[in-house]
């Protein structure tokens, strides 16, 4: 860099931290909560960093965080718009309550004010973590949603490790045992278990497993046997990764430095998990990622069928009862575990290979 050039960035530089301060003196005075103008200043230091971070990673580490940041805010307004465009309200029923008695519910959830107040209202409330009051039970939506994802979040847990701890061990039993038996009985039970809807898998496990044989008891919650939920939800996720990861292996053991390796006469186990395995994960990440999201938060048909009681069920309940809230609050909480679980994997990419270059 000459010069020249090196004294127009410093100017930029210069300009950039002037305004960027002025804006956060301006949203401290002006913003209301904490939490908002903390957030401001988190932006700024983001953007700063997208531009004027001299490492590659970094740069695109702010990029994409501040990427994540408006997507959770896109996703929020979405949301929230698509509620208040939905005919009636979430007291409109066969027994609607007074006028009155109305009139006092709908002071007390903001429904009263103009919906862009309502929005901001929502937005100061998301920023100090409150998701709202569910128009049905009255209790936090905050409390709600966590206690119930602890549930999720365990059956998830399972799942998502042993999805991923098998799918890499059969993918790449078929890729060593190209076209011979083992391969094929693998495809043949992975092909099934991804044609196979997952609410259909969970009521045939329940009805063979818990009804007819008595193998297993029916999850409540003075027996919380996991066994069957982890399994329904890990069966189509497993299925995908082991033949994401036999095409990944079969493309990886074709290259030249594996032939390379084998030339020289590395060992087998050696090619195959130091060079082999470790480049052909890479793909699989990109899976993992937004898959451990959504089997962390469950599935709402399968925890519905073991009638499980997490965040799932939570989530179908309020569609029911026309809980406004509480599916906004639900929304919000998965997809801004889906973006933050895509954000991770993606990062990851650098651990596992560290020649990706992020510019």
């Amino acid at each position: 860099m000459d010069i020249t050039e090196r004294k127009r960035k410093e100017r930029q530089l210069i300009v950039h931290t002037v305004v960027s301060l002025a804006i956060f003196a301006a949203g401290w005075l002006f913003l209301p909560i904490l939490t908002e103008k903390i957030l401001l200043g988190v932006v700024l230091v983001l953007i700063a960093g997208a531009l004027y971070f001299s490492n590659n990673t970094g740069r695109y580490v702010c990029k994409r965080v501040l990427l994540a940041l408006l997507t959770v805010f896109i996703i929020s307004a979405i949301t929230f718009f698509a509620m208040n465009a939905i005919p009636g309200g979430p007291f409109s029923k066969e027994k609607a309550p007074s006028a009155a008695v109305q009139a006092v519910l709908e002071e007390r959830f903001h429904l009263n004010e103009p919906v862009g107040k309502q929005f901001i209202l929502y937005l100061e409330g998301l920023m100090q973590g409150n998701f709202g009051v569910s128009t049905k039970t009255g209790r936090e939506i905050s409390t709600t949603i966590f206690d119930s994802f602890s549930i999720s979040a365990q059956l998830g847990g399972y799942a998502a490790l042993l999805a991923v701890v098998l799918g890499v061990l059969f993918g790449s039993i078929a890729a060593l045992n190209r076209a011979k038996a083992a391969d094929r009985i693998i495809i043949f039970f992975t092909t099934l278990f991804v044609a196979v809807p997952s609410f259909i898998m969970a009521t045939l496990l329940l009805l063979v497993f818990c009804l007819q044989l008595n193998w297993f008891p029916i999850f409540s919650a003075d027996n919380q046997s996991y066994v069957l939920p982890v399994v329904a939800l890990m069966l189509s996720p497993m299925s995908y990764i082991t033949r994401l990861t036999k095409t990944s292996m079969l493309d990886v053991l074709g290259q030249d430095y594996i032939r390379t390796a084998r030339a020289k006469g590395v060992s087998q186990w050696l090619v195959i998990f130091k060079h082999a395995l470790r480049n052909a994960l890479i793909p699989v990440i990109t899976y993992v990622g937004p898959m451990t999201a959504y089997i962390l938060t469950g599935s709402m048909v399968v925890e519905s069928v073991f009638t499980t009681g997490g965040l799932g069920t939570k989530f179908v309940q309020g569609i029911t009862n026309r809980d406004y809230p509480m599916i906004m609050g639900t929304t919000i909480f998965l997809a801004t575990l889906m973006v933050t679980a895509t954000l991770l994997s993606d990062l990851v990419y650098k651990l596992v290979d560290p020649r990706i270059d992020f510019d």
